[in-house]
């Protein structure tokens, strides 16, 4: 392998980072990331003063250009999207290890979907992966002062959108913990206390496996639904743990297969958001990951 090959090497699993974290698809952070190896073997690279700084420039332009492709297609997407979920734990490599800094939430990638492809690229450049704003107004084609302000106006959208809650990864995994329990045990009263009155449940299906076409609100009906689900399939359903986008998350099974990703949202005390994805498009890989086959209820929701 020569130089430029294992420097691009060295660096890809920051750039799919990028990529992923601009588009929250995996499949399509891929394809950004070969394209960038394409543009890389097609350039002058002895001209390249600063190698890493190309590829991530690179890479957020071909995001940003990918992005409002994708921003047009989900106009027409069957139900609510969510992004695609990722399987966080155990990092196979130091540098994976070294990019678990830029692990980025399902709740946000979801939040980041109301800005315009440059501000969220200057957003994510900045906040997530420590970029400068010489380097960012560069890849966005502004001045300095310009990528400050589109930083901090991403901010303050996202700030006003909905309340930010400062909660520890360890407080936040302690929720989750009694929240998987309680969906196990089939335990009511509990998961009507854990939740918020207020609290909405937020489901993709992708046109595929049913699901809700707004988000259902109202911590009661959600523990309700909850609940039938143990009615309904009793045994047959199995809760797990697992760390997904770098947050402890739940995984449901029905007969073993892979049924559904939920991640949480908490105020600290409450949980105020779960987010769920049934769409089989989206559960594949991390299926293919653990080892296990996807449910399919054939258009039919299971409760939840």
């Amino acid at each position: 392998m020569n130089d430029a090959n294992a420097i691009f090497y060295r660096l890809r699993p920051r750039l799919q980072a990028i990529a992923y974290s601009m588009l929250g698809s995996v499949a399509d952070a891929e394809d950004a990331v070969q394209d960038v190896w394409l543009r890389w073997h097609g350039t002058d690279q002895a001209a390249v003063n600063n190698v890493e700084a190309w590829l991530v420039t690179a890479t957020t332009r071909v995001a940003i250009d990918r992005l409002r492709s994708l921003k047009a297609r989900r106009e027409h997407y069957v139900g609510l999207w969510l992004p695609e979920p990722i399987l966080t734990d155990g990092p196979a490599t130091p540098e994976q290890i070294h990019e678990r800094h830029g692990d980025v939430s399902v709740a946000l990638l979801s939040m980041l979907e109301r800005l315009s492809p440059e501000a969220r690229a200057a957003f994510l450049l900045h906040e997530i992966f420590d970029v400068g704003y010489a380097d960012i107004a560069e890849t966005i084609g502004k001045n300095e002062a310009a990528a400050r302000q589109i930083v901090h106006r991403a901010k303050s959208q996202l700030r006003d959108g909905e309340p930010k809650y400062a909660v520890s990864p360890e407080a936040h995994g302690r929720i989750v913990e009694r929240f998987a329990q309680a969906l196990s045990l089939g335990q009511f009263k509990l998961l009507k206390a854990m939740l918020a009155d207020q609290a909405e449940l937020i489901g993709d299906g992708g046109g595929i496996e049913t699901s809700f076409p707004r988000p259902l609100l109202g911590g009661q009906r959600i523990a309700q639904l909850f609940y039938a689900s143990n009615l309904r399939f009793k045994s047959a359903l199995r809760i797990d743990l697992a760390s997904i986008n770098g947050e402890l998350s739940v995984l449901r099974y029905i007969h073993d297969a892979l049924e559904s990703v939920q991640t949480v949202e908490t105020d600290g005390d409450r949980i105020v958001r779960v987010r769920v994805q049934r769409n089989p498009e989206k559960l594949a890989r991390i299926a293919s990951e653990l080892g296990v086959p996807l449910y399919s209820t054939g258009g039919a929701s299971p409760a939840a």
